[in-house]
């Protein structure tokens, strides 16, 4: 089967299409364009450069709860009516960023020293007020994280670790509470003044420290001198102060909120802000971020995963080529050299079931329509990894990751139908019309199931994640106007090809299977052959859940390609090896344990992730549980057809091979 053509014209189609979806103003590889700016009083209709900084505020999430907010949805300071929220592509409402503009006024190169935002004022035994400020509270009490944008740059915390090492993380968090007793792991820690137990401190003031780079080259120094350059980083500070009439910034007093607000009582918090430029020629515009990822783990836990998978697959490969290069070349030759029939039945081993082996199995229409799309993901995530490679999808393309995911994917349509109609006419299969349907509509229905009853919950609990009306119809249109199409016209091209030809022919009567051991029954090497594939895996998967439950960006595609790489040779050399005991021992049942054995690395998956969940995470409602199970069974599940895909098809070559090369009488 002949995919390449196809695949580079339905690669090519899905980057085009991808790049649509962003809609992205212009292409500077490998990331965003620059943005210039420069003070109100040197703007020159020769220099395309900004005054105002915007700065817009993203979701408010956390590591306790799986369901993010709307920053709108606590009673912060709004922005005025005639600010537009910046577009977002497909990516980033899936994954539930909402990016919105704030009230805060930046302009460049100038300095603000507290400056007043807006006022909130709360009346004890007011219900609307009660509700706002329990809102208020609740997100403290969650520690719910603040993710602010300016020039597409996330603002940063930084703090001093135990170790004395500086951090600087995305994100900051919105207040603290303390509880009977002081936590010392709290982030109330970070000012002694918060330590009124059953308080909640609100981080009411902000400051602001904007780094900038102005050496950008003769023409511009020559202009602008000083007064212009490009943001390299911005650093926030968050503070609660409790403000006098004169806003007092300085206030030693924190902004203390009690836990019951006495009837009648008023609460006023006052949100007040500062800024402040800073020079640094040092620091290149284009690698603005590594201070940010520095932060991140370490390249050299990297670096050992990489060793510890290349090890189990030089283990792996050393034991295949043993068998291919002596056990099977030995066993090979010894069958040609038989003559008469008699002394055949009187060997023992793969090549007596030589009759059966491609004997159809049963369920080969399911079995099918898995591997179609199996096929199909493993496509999508060669195409989306390349990708993001080359840097197309670097975190300063929000959502860039997401869209061209479930692009390519619905571009690679044909391949799904085309795979699944030939397996399933090599199966002597009729019904292409259930074929074609199963293959459009299975897999990515349970996906879109499960997704769909998460979005209600999300819906009820009106968080940010909450996927809208409209990006529902998107998604379905995207189903049933592209994928499904296009997996009809697969299905026709695959239903007239000529069915599979084997190496050898089927006896009409089955051959019995002598008693297996237990080694050699179906169970116990099913379960035995996930463990090598998850080994090569565990330590990138740590780092792919950090980023997706623990606000850490991921940024080491390299790697990650790299382990997808071993991932394929893992899966396919275990299940070869043990495809070849069992023919052996005289089972040619192989057709569907060959995608069990591979296959069943994504319970292993599945299991991490209740250690993950146990472990690393602090999540304690119910809602949030579900959630998480709900979305890690959607990955495990298309970790599945994946793995088992690539078994498969390892062993059908296998097969076909040694099948291939040996006198049939």
């Amino acid at each position: 089967m002949n995919y390449s053509p196809l695949i580079f014209l339905l690669s090519y189609e899905a980057f085009l299409l991808s790049l649509q979806v962003q809609k992205c103003a212009s292409f500077y590889l490998p990331g965003l364009a620059p943005v210039n700016y420069c003070k109100q009083s040197e703007l020159v209709s020769s220099q395309s450069c900004k005054s105002e900084v915007d700065l817009f505020v993203n979701r408010l999430n956390t590591e306790e709860s799986v369901i993010p907010f709307e920053y709108y949805h606590f009673d912060f300071c709004t922005a005025s009516k005639n600010s537009k929220s910046p577009t977002e592509n497909l990516g980033q409402v899936v994954f539930g960023e909402r990016i919105r503009p704030s009230p805060y006024k930046i302009s460049f190169l100038k300095n603000e020293t507290c400056k007043h935002l807006c006022s909130r004022k709360y009346t004890g035994g007011n219900p609307a007020d009660m509700a706002k400020l329990d809102i208020l509270k609740k997100g403290m009490s969650l520690n719910y994280q603040h993710h602010w944008i300016v020039d597409n740059m996330p603002v940063t915390w930084c703090y001093l670790l135990d170790d004395m090492r500086h951090c600087c993380v995305p994100g900051f968090p919105m207040g603290c509470y303390v509880g009977d007793k002081l936590n010392p792991e709290d982030i109330c820690n970070m000012n002694p003044q918060y330590n009124k137990p059953k308080t909640y401190y609100i981080f009411n003031h902000v400051e602001l420290l904007i780094t900038y780079h102005s050496g950008m080259g003769e023409e511009w120094g020559n202009t602008f001198g000083a007064n212009g350059g490009r943001i390299v980083s911005v650093k926030v500070t968050p503070l609660s102060v409790k403000h006098t009439d004169d806003l007092d910034c300085y206030s030693k007093e924190p902004m203390a909120i009690p836990e019951e607000l006495p009837k009648g009582k008023t609460l006023e918090i006052k949100y007040t802000y500062s800024i402040k430029f800073v020079q640094n020629n040092t620091v290149k515009w284009s690698s603005r971020w590594d201070y940010i990822l520095e932060s991140m783990p370490h390249t050299n836990i990297h670096w050992f995963s990489i060793l510890n998978s290349l090890m189990i697959v030089l283990f792996l490969t050393g034991m295949v080529a043993m068998i291919i290069l002596r056990t099977l070349h030995k066993d090979i030759a010894r069958y040609n050299q038989i003559d008469s029939g008699e002394d055949v039945q009187e060997e023992f081993g793969w090549k007596l079931v030589h009759g059966d082996v491609f004997r159809p199995p049963r369920k080969g229409m399911l079995l099918s329509v898995y591997l179609g799309s199996g096929l199909q993901i493993f496509f999508m995530t060669l195409v989306t990894l390349a990708f993001a490679c080359l840097g197309f999808l670097s975190p300063a393309n929000r959502g860039a990751l997401m869209t061209c995911a479930m692009v390519v994917f619905v571009c690679l349509g044909a391949i799904a139908g085309y795979t699944s109609a030939r397996i399933y006419k090599s199966f002597g299969g009729e019904k292409w019309k259930s074929n074609v349907l199963l293959t459009s509509m299975l897999c990515p229905g349970v996906v879109f199931t499960i997704f769909f009853v998460l979005n209600l919950i999300l819906w009820a609990k009106d968080s940010s994640a909450a996927i809208p009306f409209s990006t529902l119809v998107a998604l379905l249109s995207l189903w049933f106007l592209v994928s499904v199409p296009l997996t009809f016209v697969g299905s026709v091209f695959g239903f007239r090809k000529r069915p599979i030809e084997h190496p050898v022919r089927t006896n009409q009567i089955p051959r019995q299977i002598p008693d297996q051991s237990v080694y050699t029954q179906p169970l116990p090497g099913i379960v035995m052959g996930g463990v090598l594939p998850f080994g090569c895996i565990f330590i990138q998967l740590f780092f792919i859940l950090n980023s997706i439950w623990s606000n850490q960006m991921y940024y080491m595609f390299g790697f990650l390609f790299l382990v997808f790489l071993i991932l394929v040779i893992t899966c396919s050399e275990t299940t070869i090896l043990l495809c070849y005991f069992h023919l052996c021992a005289e089972d040619y049942h192989w057709w569907w344990r060959s995608f069990l054995t591979s296959g069943f690395t994504a319970v292993y998956l599945f299991i991490y992730c209740i250690h993950y969940f146990v472990t690393k995470l602090n999540i304690e409602d119910a809602a949030s549980t579900f959630l998480y199970f709900g979305y890690t069974l959607i990955m495990v599940f298309l970790f599945f057809l994946l793995t088992g895909t690539i078994g498969f098809f390892a062993c059908f070559w296998f097969v076909r091979k040694i099948y291939s090369v040996v006198k049939v009488d």
